[in-house]
């Protein structure tokens, strides 16, 4: 009698916990969809507030549907969307700020390379003056070229090199900007440096052929015909037919007059007879 009791109880109670989970699950499952539903509500109110130009009320509604379910796929959404109104009105600083924060908590979703794009994108576009813009010019180029290494068959990959071109550009005019200045001084090593580092690091740029031609232009006027031989043969194979081309041959040749207008068959071979001189 007493066993039969116990199964009774034991059933009973089996009856009870399991009604009881059943009810805790559907309330689970009631609040998590209540809170997606919050979600998606808050969330097009920024979308809303964004049309409507109210970037920070926006940005802050955004910021509010992240933090209401985290677990949602509405979160890191809602998190990049925080960012791209900050961009959008040239918030770079907040927008910043929301796109480190979007990598660092989540660091495999699967707009995470559009994440390195607009931040590469928002230091990129802060570029005004070289002479003091140095950090943003240096931290957009080191994320366009993060995003080429491991990104490379994306739109922002093919938009990034352009980019770095561009970059490559201002950071090669700056060079060549101190290395003129240290010219003008008669400083010779300081500038032969500031040049070299125009054709070692920025040769594809539009300076490289200015900076060979003025250390030929160095090492000619300090006797060091070897080493001025040396970058005019590299000169003349990258870019004979440049205006700096002629000036350096002009150097070795004190004969050799440039003449703008006259581009005729002997002026052709003498150039191309120059090339010659250093193969």
């Amino acid at each position: 009698m007493r066993l039969f009791s116990k199964l009774i109880y034991l059933t009973i109670f089996i009856f009870v916990i399991s009604c009881s989970k059943q009810k805790v699950e559907e309330r689970s499952v009631l609040t998590q969809n209540s809170l997606e539903l919050q979600v998606i509500e808050v969330y097009q109110e920024g979308i809303k507030a964004y049309e409507e130009g109210d970037v920070l009320f926006a940005a802050k509604k955004f910021n509010e549907a992240e933090l209401l379910f985290p677990q949602s796929i509405w979160a890191p959404k809602s998190a990049l969307m925080a960012a791209y109104v900050y961009y959008a009105q040239d918030y770079y600083g907040d927008s910043i700020a929301e796109l480190e924060r979007f990598i660092r908590v989540y660091p495999n979703h699967n707009n995470l390379a559009y994440a390195y794009y607009l931040l590469a994108t928002c230091y990129y576009e802060q570029v005004v003056d070289e002479q003091k813009d140095l950090k943003s010019m240096s931290v957009s180029k080191k994320t366009f070229e993060f995003i080429i290494r491991n990104y490379p068959n994306t739109d922002y990959a093919v938009d990034a090199e352009f980019k770095i071109d561009l970059l490559n550009d201002i950071l090669a005019s700056k060079e060549m900007y101190i290395a003129k200045y240290y010219l003008e001084k008669k400083k010779w090593i300081p500038a032969i440096n500031r040049y070299r580092n125009v054709v070692d690091n920025y040769q594809t740029t539009i300076y490289a052929e200015e900076a060979l031609h003025r250390l030929v232009e160095i090492y000619y006027s300090l006797g060091l015909k070897d080493e001025a031989q040396k970058y005019a043969k590299v000169l003349g194979y990258n870019y004979q037919s440049s205006k700096w081309y002629e000036k350096s041959y002009k150097l070795f040749n004190k004969n050799y007059k440039i003449n703008r207008n006259e581009k005729n068959k002997k002026d052709k071979f003498i150039l191309k007879k120059f090339k010659s001189l250093f193969d």
